[in-house]
């Protein structure tokens, strides 16, 4: 018997931990499965692309001391376990290259692969630096850049989130080549710069398997790999090789101020949007004293104009944007207010949050 009257909830649980970065169709079919190994009372639940490695435990009870492993189809054994009832006493019977999953009197067989055959990550994690930090701290550092990654760029180093590690400091940042999102948190330690790239998939896994309080999360970088280990979780992750722009000649100094209230500019925003291209998504900034003008047109000879009093004083502009990119950066302030700035109609705009003074959002202009 490999596990005896487990409660539904119990399996569920650390299999939807994993089961991220499974994917139905792969290459390899192995690929497709999680590794379930028991061993000293506790189950081990282990998934892979062999980009990025999850694994989570859980405690199991009245269990033989045999050290046993199996892999099963992650997605399959995940619908089968979402779809009984709650509080389900489950009972799961290897017989060969078969699983079978019972509960009450529905019976699920599985095909299974060898255990031997799962491609579990080397450790590469020769001469490597650690820190800790609390879980809410780097889910909302991610939560704050991720929006701006690359998505199957050519450019393959845009596809992840730059990681800058120097002294108590940790940096994070994301272009796509048309916007650019930074921010930072501090640490207890003192550590030499380091600089990797995290992939875009292993940032999406950790955000959101990442906690919103106090516990601590543990950090190890070499130049190959990171390690992050967290409330029963660990995962194992490649670096991208290559050299991330430089994003401190990006971020500009500029002197025309717009401090505006956040939820309001959303709101004008999301009204101009309905009426812009759908290919290009394009919206102007028409900015004079005391005055904010959003307009929006579309090949159908379609408008939109939205007007906001400001206390802007400065130079009048007037200058398009992608209006998602923007949406996406107000989207991940938190603060009342949002501080726009400007250069020239050509120049990009730095968008910054007075509550959160390390983030910075620069958007690149679009001719409309």
């Amino acid at each position: 018997m490999f596990i005896e009257k487990a409660v539904k909830e119990t399996l569920l649980k650390p299999l939807q931990t994993v089961i991220g970065i499974v994917e139905r169709k792969q290459t390899m079919p192995i690929l497709s499965n999680v590794l379930m190994e028991r061993k000293d009372g506790k189950m081990r639940f282990t998934s892979t692309d062999l980009e990025i490695q999850v694994t989570t435990t859980m405690d199991i009870e009245n269990q033989t001391e045999s050290v046993e492993a199996i892999t099963v189809g992650g997605k399959k054994f995940q619908e089968i376990l979402r779809i009984l009832p709650d509080q389900s006493r489950v009972t799961i019977d290897v017989q060969e290259n078969k699983v079978q999953i019972r509960s009450n009197k529905s019976r699920f067989n599985l095909q299974t692969l060898p255990a031997s055959d799962f491609p579990v990550l080397k450790k590469q994690l020769e001469n490597s630096n650690k820190l800790r930090l609390k879980q809410y701290a780097l889910k909302k550092l991610l939560e704050s850049v991720q929006f701006a990654m690359a998505l199957q760029d050519v450019r393959y180093y845009l596809n992840g989130v730059l990681f800058v590690i120097e002294n108590n400091k940790l940096s994070a940042v994301a272009t796509d080549g048309h916007r650019l999102a930074y921010n930072a948190i501090t640490f207890d330690g003192n550590l030499e710069r380091t600089e990797v790239i995290v992939p875009r998939k292993a940032i999406i896994e950790l955000s959101k398997l990442l906690g919103e309080g106090d516990e601590e999360i543990e950090i190890e970088l070499s130049t190959l790999q990171l390690r992050a280990s967290f409330s029963d979780i660990e995962i194992y992750t490649k670096l991208i090789e290559g050299k991330f722009p430089d994003y401190q000649r990006v971020i500009p100094n500029y002197n025309n101020h717009l401090s505006i209230n956040r939820i309001v500019v959303q709101q004008a925003l999301q009204r101009a949007a309905i009426l812009s291209n759908e290919k290009f998504r394009g919206v102007r900034f028409v900015l004079t004293e005391r005055n904010l003008c959003i307009i929006s047109s579309n090949s159908e000879q379609e408008e939109a104009q939205i007007e906001i009093e400001t206390d802007y004083h400065g130079e009048a502009i007037d200058i398009g944007f992608n209006v998602n990119y923007l949406l996406d950066g107000l989207n991940s302030i938190h603060s009342e207010t949002a501080i726009f700035s400007f250069g020239n109609p050509n120049s990009s705009i730095l968008i910054t949050s007075p509550e959160d003074p390390e983030f910075k959002y620069v958007v690149m202009p679009m001719r409309i």
